[in-house]
């Protein structure tokens, strides 16, 4: 991975010219939950100006990270983000706790999230994750191999969802994603096994085929449900 983020910074570097700012990354590569095989190398451009000149001038190097088998960068103003802070602060409380700096200077030390729109943003992303959940279990067909992928689709959104809804309760976030489940799961009186068992199979510790499918899946959404109206509870009248 190293060589590869030096790679991109330099070709970043040569494409923008003084226009780049800085290259951050974040997510999992920085937390220590990075797998190759399901995780991605999340970048963030800050760049100066972000007309469809300056864009274009990074297509090359942007298809070559794409050839790499990554996403594109995302690209950002400093101004962009501050003034976006507010209606993003689930992803960039995120990014300004987990980070590192590839090139330039570090802007998260000075940018300030506000949580005034925190809260609606946990509620609402839980209730819309939630709905695409129940669309995907009525749209797989009900075979065992596929209702673990639904699941191992969209567990990383939820425990993200669920650490921030802790955090909106006013408590610590818990350092993995299995503390943030157990925690969840005792708030609403109900069990974390189904996240365990499918982000088992999300890190290669458990074949897909060693999972009741069907039972794991009943528990994986009793869970989402309890901390969703929970969720709404808590926060009803607040906005």
């Amino acid at each position: 991975m190293e060589e590869l983020l030096q790679q991109l910074k330099e070709k970043l570097q040569h494409a923008a010219g003084p226009n780049l700012k800085a290259i951050v990354l974040y997510g999992s590569a920085v937390t220590g939950e990075y797998r190759k095989q399901h995780s991605d190398i999340n970048i963030l451009c800050i760049l100066e100006r972000t007309g469809t000149p300056e864009l274009e001038a990074l297509h090359e190097t942007v298809a070559w990270w794409k050839r790499k088998g990554f996403d594109a960068p995302q690209v950002f103003t400093p101004e962009e983000l501050r003034a976006s802070a507010d209606i993003f602060a689930i992803e960039l409380l995120d990014m300004k706790t987990n980070h590192r700096m590839i090139y330039g200077d570090d802007f998260f030390s000075m940018l300030n999230v506000p949580t005034n729109l925190h809260k609606l943003q946990v509620e609402r992303e839980l209730r819309t994750n939630m709905v695409r959940l129940r669309h995907g279990i009525l749209s797989v067909p009900p075979k065992d191999r596929l209702v673990v992928s639904l699941m191992d689709a969209s567990v990383s959104a939820f425990v993200t969802l669920f650490r921030h809804a802790l955090l909106a309760f006013g408590e610590p976030a818990p350092a993995s994603k299995r503390e943030v489940v157990d925690r969840a799961a005792a708030l609403v009186d109900s069990k974390s096994d189904a996240f365990r068992a499918i982000l088992d199979v999300r890190e290669g510790k458990r074949k897909p085929s060693d999972v009741d499918a069907q039972e794991t899946l009943r528990g994986f959404v009793e869970l989402v449900e309890r901390m969703t109206n929970l969720v709404d509870r808590r926060f009803e009248g607040t906005f």
